[in-house]
């Protein structure tokens, strides 16, 4: 009886330490998944929690004044962003070598893109099929002014003017206010022709385009090059000369980190880049440059890459210190390949490249 009477509060106080245990716990867990977007990008070279991740997990990824080159005409300037790389086949890696193989979601960002390049995309390729032919683009603020050569029975000298809004689904709205041929209104020289926005464009014969009423819908995530970029659009503006697109609360981002340097970070998931695959990703590339852009060109990359400085982090990660793509163009420098004769003698001196690091 007497061992009964000490046994109880035992179990009593072993009970009240576990549940006290299970919710500090519960609370620690809690604090960690409440970390606000902005603190957590400050910590960004802490990726131990990337043993966790599995092949099809997500990649996230990390970029400060990007410019990231989208083919040899076009290029997206990425002030901030913070988002995941999402592979585009769930049997097909991410490969910086395959632009289709991923898009890029993002949750906070800053993008722009050159009004010249997006004019000259939709003339080469995305509207090639349109009755509508020589676009040029300008504009201000929520204001657009398109000018162009609409083909119907004859050709005529297009104006169209409206406003830009952002939409859901990273879509694009161009309100039509003015539609115009030759400075004059089309309802009044042209209305036997029954001329309407409708006439500009054929979307089934154009990705990323649809036309309801006076209102044009542009999917950018579909109309303009890979790798496509997606999210929840905040505002969408024309910044002589770009084109600005705000995802989440990316304004602020950008003024907090824009003393940082230039940079790209990715962490877990798979990634391929030529020969080489990594998996639980835990991959930063860091402008060498002083200038305002990280230039770095998809097509072109490995260039940069075995042009630059690499370096393993203690925890089996990557750090890659790269040249702009303009500066790699002025030194014309490729790292030599180590001879098998060199190999075979050991009095040979090592490469000078290696040596000077």
């Amino acid at each position: 009886m007497r061992r009964l009477v000490i046994l109880v509060p035992a179990l009593a106080v072993l009970l009240l330490l576990l549940v006290w245990h299970s919710r500090s716990t519960h609370h620690s867990a809690t604090s960690a998944a409440d970390i606000s977007p902005s603190s957590r990008a400050v910590v960004l070279y802490d990726t131990q929690d990337s043993a966790a991740s599995s092949e099809t997990t997500p990649t996230t990824v990390y970029a400060h004044n990007l410019m990231l080159r989208k083919g040899p005409d076009f290029r997206v300037y990425i002030g901030w962003l913070r988002g995941q790389l999402i592979r585009t086949r769930s049997n097909v890696n991410p490969s910086f070598d395959d632009p289709e193989s991923f898009s890029m979601e993002v949750k906070s960002g800053v993008i722009r893109a050159n009004m010249g390049d997006i004019t000259n995309f939709l003339n080469a390729s995305a509207v090639a099929s349109s009755p509508l032919k020589n676009i040029s683009l300008s504009g201000e603020g929520n204001n657009v002014r398109l000018r162009g050569t609409l083909h119907k029975l004859i050709s005529l000298p297009i104006e169209l003017v409206g406003t830009i809004a952002a939409l859901p689904e990273n879509r694009i709205q161009l309100h039509v206010t003015k539609l115009a041929a030759l400075k004059i209104p089309l309802k009044a020289l042209f209305g036997g022709l029954h001329i309407t926005v409708s006439d500009l464009f054929h979307p089934e014969s154009v990705s990323g385009i649809q036309v309801n009423g006076d209102d044009i819908v542009f999917d950018t995530g579909k109309l303009l090059p890979p790798p496509h970029i997606g999210g929840q659009l905040t505002s969408v503006r024309i910044v002589n000369p770009d084109l600005e697109e705000v995802y989440g609360n990316g304004q602020d981002a950008v003024r907090r980190v824009e003393q940082w340097r230039n940079f790209l970070q990715l962490s877990d998931g798979t990634i391929d880049f030529g020969k080489l695959t990594m998996h639980h990703v835990d991959l930063i590339m860091i402008d060498l440059s002083d200038d305002a852009w990280f230039d770095l060109d998809l097509t072109h990359y490995q260039e940069q890459l075995v042009n630059g400085y690499t370096r393993m982090t203690p925890q089996a990660g990557l750090q890659i210190f790269m040249p702009d793509l303009d500066e790699l163009r002025l030194q014309k420098k490729i790292s030599p390949n180590i001879s098998m004769e060199w190999l075979k003698n050991r009095n040979s001196p090592p490469p000078r490249d290696v040596t000077s690091r």
